[in-house]
């Protein structure tokens, strides 16, 4: 679970930031990357989406806490 939350995390990030910019700049960073419309940019698009969705059930399944540790017992105890 770790290196899927972390992968899930990452696209996260890059999909906020692309909106940040597409909101402030008015540019679309994975349409210039990929080229607008196309099969790569869909699919880095529904996998930000899917993503997010990971994070949010992540969240609520695991009582607000999402691991990015490698300890999955879910304990409260610090391990460190």
């Amino acid at each position: 679970m770790l290196t899927l939350n972390i992968i899930t995390l990452i696209l996260v990030l890059v999909g906020a930031l692309n909106w940040g910019l597409i909101g402030i700049f008015n540019w679309n960073l994975v349409s210039a990357v990929f080229g607008a419309g196309s099969v790569i940019a869909t699919i880095i698009y529904i996998l930000v989406g899917i993503s997010a969705l990971w994070l949010v059930l992540s969240v609520l399944t695991s009582k607000g806490r999402v691991s990015f540790s490698k300890c999955d017992c879910n304990c409260t105890e610090s391990h460190y």
